[in-house]
């Protein structure tokens, strides 16, 4: 796969990369994702229609998951009785583009059929980032040497599965007018009716047709002649809603259905239009409003962080508050749908700085599943609120798998103890509601829910606390970010991150006193300021030993060290996994990903640079990055350090993890967090900026091959663009509706207009 300005190509059709260029070239616009699928099918496929916030469980022995819908895509093509398919017959030539800056994807094919007839087909689609519930799809055919009789099925196919589990029930199947082809399937234990409606108009040739219907099943096979030389232009239409829609909530089965039949009408504008239009928004809403422009010697780079964009536009819910970011966005079946702590630390930063409202939005989220993190709370025997590791629809609580991979020594399932013990999700979702509040100083958000969140999330840490015979308090039995470490005590992320918890409640208790606010929470919540004072002045933090050193926890620098040189160069994530099972690496210093490090990007003011640069060189030897999470921190950190090479080096690795030659890399779906860190280490690590407590902050470390890197950041209310070369800062608030308090490189400023710092310095 080439990535090129605006482009990702694929220039040969490779059997063992379908699932990768699938999730990788998906399209969707937040409300659903597409996985980008070829027409005709294919052994080792992975098709993929993903409705947000739709979640359903096939059995009580399974969690919930995204349902994998019917597919529309499917086109069964036959030219004068052979059927068209890329590994029968001569592919002379082949492309296939996404284009980040419109959505659309264009796949071009010349092919000669098995008995030696020539045609060019062309395909193109688009999900409209216009109207939700849209998607077109344009097929071209060209005979080259001689006449063709078309024979084209296509339809809409209920029989997908999530990989093998059926979540749904048979629906109504129905033809309107002769025309219009509709489904019906509703999930089998959240009962959600999904509706798709479709049709098809052809253009350059008539063409008969003649519907049937099968189980799960409704499609037509249509017929016509192509005059050799001449195109055949066939466009698709189809519309997607669910009773999970707000729109749709309180309508019936039928209501629904005909809604879905009155919208596809509505956009049955023709292809162009439709793509038109929703090019139009991307630039709107994203290109010609918040884009990140880099200029390097390595013009993939400037690709990279489109793609990032790209991605992170279509991953997000925003039209729902219900509803939340997955770890593989809506690419793929990976991980079920699920969200997790990268929302708040690896993805809503971008939200917060590009699309305010968006991240309000996937804040809100984490209030309405208040209910669910009090219930998982309560069950452990604890007070407030406990957020589950893995969340999906607001009611469902924990939804943690319990087993996963094969263990090689035992033979069997490796249990899955983070739902159970991975419990800083919990800070971090207050982390995600502090950042949010610092950059955009949204105090309605808070007094409707940001407040009550904090206090909950604190008054839990205040009764998961543990006394120790220290006298200090302690919290046992976790896993930290360094998911290779289970069962540990004192992990050093999880307790900074309680302590800070319980004193951000505080500090927000005292600025409510005295108001109705505090009083009504009061009446609704068991506040104790004097319990979370108390408990967060002996909760213990491991400091840093007389090197600079932080222990991960209370055993990790006593375990054995072995050399990790073969790991470190893997090409393949998890290949210590080869040679050793889970337990095996628990006793071994090595890191599945950034643990302290992390700590140290997250709570910046409260180390020195001393201590950072004695963590970094202890504890990145020992850190395979064997999840996707990992390098968007060791890049930033590498920067802060000066080791500006070793940053790009950084960066570069984190556009490969879906961008890169690995062809197994993305099967599953993209990598949410990871693209999410991909933005991160441009703006916040390469650009220099930062929220430092409450204070915005830019200290720009470009790498040597970047000569000018121009981003946008929402502070405080205000757009403003920032501009950064090797030796000019420049900025200007193109809102001009109020001022931002910012710190250049150590100096403070007040932006009201414009600013221009030349001959700055970066930092060594």
């Amino acid at each position: 796969m080439r990535a090129v300005d605006w482009l990702l190509h694929e220039d040969e059709f490779n059997p063992s990369a379908l699932g990768k260029c699938e999730a990788v070239m998906c399209l969707g616009n937040g409300y659903l994702g597409l996985r980008s699928a070829t027409e005709e099918r294919y052994i080792g496929e992975r098709r993929g229609l993903f409705v947000a916030g739709t979640f359903n469980r096939f059995h009580e022995s399974e969690v919930c998951e995204l349902p994998n819908a019917a597919d529309f895509l499917e086109m069964d093509i036959f030219l004068n009785d052979e059927k068209f398919n890329l590994q029968s017959g001569t592919v002379k030539s082949y492309s296939r583009t996404l284009n980040l800056s419109t959505g659309e994807l264009c796949r071009k094919v010349e092919w000669v059929s098995p008995i030696g007839r020539g045609y060019t087909l062309d395909f193109f689609r688009v999900v409209s980032l216009c109207d939700l519930h849209t998607i077109a799809q344009k097929v071209c055919i060209t005979p080259l040497d001689g006449n063709a009789e078309l024979s084209l099925s296509t339809g809409i196919n209920g029989q997908i599965t999530n990989s093998g589990s059926q979540h749904f029930s048979e629906g109504a199947k129905r033809l309107y007018e002769k025309k219009y082809m509709q489904l019906v399937q509703t999930t089998v234990e959240s009962n959600i009716d999904f509706v798709i409606t479709t049709h098809c108009n052809f253009y350059g040739g008539e063409a008969e047709s003649h519907i049937h219907m099968d189980r799960r099943k409704i499609f037509s096979v249509y017929t016509a002649a192509i005059n050799k030389g001449e195109c055949l232009t066939i466009e698709k239409i189809t519309t997607v809603h669910t009773s999970r829609d707000k729109a749709c909530e309180n309508l019936g089965t039928e209501a629904l259905q005909a809604h879905g039949l009155a919208n596809l009408k509505k956009q049955s504008v023709g292809y162009d239009k439709l793509l038109v239009d929703s090019a139009a928004a991307w630039k709107a809403i994203l290109w010609d409003n918040v884009p990140v422009t880099v200029e390097s010697e390595n013009p993939r780079d400037a690709t990279a962080l489109r793609f990032a964009q790209y991605h992170l536009q279509i991953m997000a819910p925003a039209h729902d508050p219900r509803m939340n970011i997955g770890a593989k966005g809506l690419s793929g079946e990976g991980y079920k749908g699920h969200t997790f702590w990268d929302t708040e630390v690896f993805a809503l930063p971008y939200y917060i700085f590009t699309q305010p409202k968006t991240a309000r939005s996937l804040e809100e989220y984490r209030y309405n599943s208040l209910p669910g993190a009090r219930e998982k709370a309560n069950l452990g025997g604890f007070k407030g609120a406990q957020f589950p590791w893995e969340s999906a629809w607001l009611d469902d609580g924990e939804v943690t798998p319990l087993w996963g991979a094969a263990d090689i020594v035992t033979g069997l399932p490796i249990p899955i103890l983070t739902g159970q013990i991975e419990i800083h999700i919990t800070c971090d979702v207050c982390y995600g509601i502090w950042q949010y509040y610092m950059a955009t100083g949204d105090e309605d958000f808070m007094e409707k829910y940001g407040y009550e969140v904090i206090f909950e999330t604190a008054t839990f840490w205040e009764s998961r606390l543990e006394e120790g015979d220290d006298g200090l308090l302690h919290i046992n039995h976790v896993i930290g970010p360094d998911e290779y470490k289970d069962g540990i005590d004192d992990d050093a992320f999880t307790n900074y991150f309680a302590r800070w918890n319980l004193y951000l409640a505080m500090e927000y208790y005292d600025k409510l006193s005295g108001t109705a606010l505090l009083e009504k929470l009061k009446e609704r919540l068991t506040l104790d300021r004097s319990g979370w004072q108390s408990k967060a002045e002996h909760v213990y933090v491991p400091a840093p030993r007389e090197d600079g050193v932080i222990p991960q926890n209370s055993t990790f620098l006593i375990l054995k060290d072995i050399d990790l040189s073969k790991y470190k160069a893997q090409k393949q994530v998890g290949s210590i996994y080869k040679d050793y099972n889970h337990d095996q690496i628990g006793q071994m210093q090595v890191c599945k990903q950034a643990d302290v490090l992390l700590l140290l990007l997250l709570m910046e003011a409260a180390f020195t640079p001393e201590v950072k640069r004695a963590n970094w060189n202890y504890y990145e030897p020992r850190t395979l990055h064997d999840s996707s999470l990992s390098l968007s921190t060791h890049c930033i950190l590498a920067g802060d350090m000066g080791d500006y090479a070793e940053a790009y080096s950084l960066f570069e690795r984190a556009c490969n993890i879906d961008m890169g030659p690995n062809l197994n890399s993305s099967n599953d779906g993209i990598h949410a967090g990871s693209i999410g860190g991909i933005w991160q280490c441009a703006v916040l690590g390469f650009g220099g900026l930062r929220l430092v407590g409450d204070k915005i902050r830019i200290e720009p470390k470009l790498p040597e091959s970047w000569r000018r890197l121009e981003f946008y950041a929402f502070l405080k209310g205000q757009k403003v663009r920032i501009e950064i070369t090797k030796d000019k800062i420049n900025l200007e608030n193109t809102t001009r509706t109020g001022e931002v308090k910012l710190e250049i490189n150590g100096i403070e400023h007040v932006l009201t207009d414009m600013l221009n710092i030349d001959n700055y310095s970066q930092p060594i």
